[in-house]
């Protein structure tokens, strides 16, 4: 079982940065790898990045490339995602997921057992 915990959304002007954190609690952590998603009104749950049990194997929604980063602390139990140059169109509720399945299938939702309760994030024009 993971208890996974979001924090540090908020309003934000375009152009600006914030960073988003993923606070998990349980066993084994490090044994999971992390994806950040987003939901905005009307829309489907859209993949952002994700990182693996190895912090070398990450990935990203091509909207976000070179924008944001995503991180992870396993002394920490901490995974985070720094966002800049933020634009009207990143406006959304972010999630942070878990996962123990395959590096394969990060970018989908189902793939993930262990979600967050979610963070919003406002970028105003």
């Amino acid at each position: 079982q993971v208890q996974l915990v979001e924090s540090g959304g908020g309003l934000v002007q375009v152009g600006g940065s914030l960073r988003l954190s993923c606070a998990a609690s349980g066993r084994s952590f490090s044994n999971y790898a992390m994806g950040w998603f987003r939901q905005a009104p009307g829309k489907e749950r859209q993949f952002v990045a994700a990182i693996g049990w190895s912090l070398s194997n990450t990935d990203y929604e091509d909207s976000v490339k070179g924008r944001f980063t995503i991180s992870r602390d396993n002394a920490k139990n901490t995974v985070y995602l720094q966002m800049n140059s933020l634009k009207p169109e990143d406006t959304a509720v972010y999630y942070c997921a878990a996962t123990q399945h395959s590096w394969y299938g990060r970018r989908n939702s189902d793939a993930y057992r262990y979600w967050g309760q979610g963070t919003q994030v406002t970028v105003s024009s």
